[in-house]
């Protein structure tokens, strides 16, 4: 399985490691800003991404939406499964809002179901 994070204040290794979950399977990549966001996506093609709400130059909800419209407009191959990992239960509700299949709080991440599949 292929994960991309965008996240730019925790280690979303650490924390999935810390948290039990077995990364044999995982090939985990995480930006700590989102630069070239949608070009980082192609490149990288996850299975999941995972977005941070509060992240420099362009905040994770708005990678979300301009993801959702390259999707809709067949440029860009759409990640089986988007969370949102925003510490904010708030922005959290945001993503679900704007489209992603879910979110959790980022330090729950490796209680998530994505990882027993």
């Amino acid at each position: 399985m292929r994960v991309l994070a965008f996240e730019d204040s925790y280690d979303i290794e650490a924390l999935l490691r810390e948290g039990g979950v077995d990364l044999t399977s995982v090939e985990l990549r995480q930006h700590w800003n989102t630069m070239d966001c949608f070009e980082r996506i192609r490149e990288f093609v996850p299975d999941v991404l995972l977005l941070d709400h509060y992240i420099p130059p362009v905040k994770g909800d708005e990678v979300l939406r301009g993801l959702l419209e390259l999707v809709a407009a067949g440029q860009i191959d759409r990640p089986r499964l988007i969370l949102g990992i925003s510490s904010s239960s708030e922005a959290n509700e945001g993503f679900e809002y704007a489209g992603a299949d879910g979110s959790i709080v980022k330090f729950r991440l490796a209680e998530h179901e994505v990882w027993s599949r």
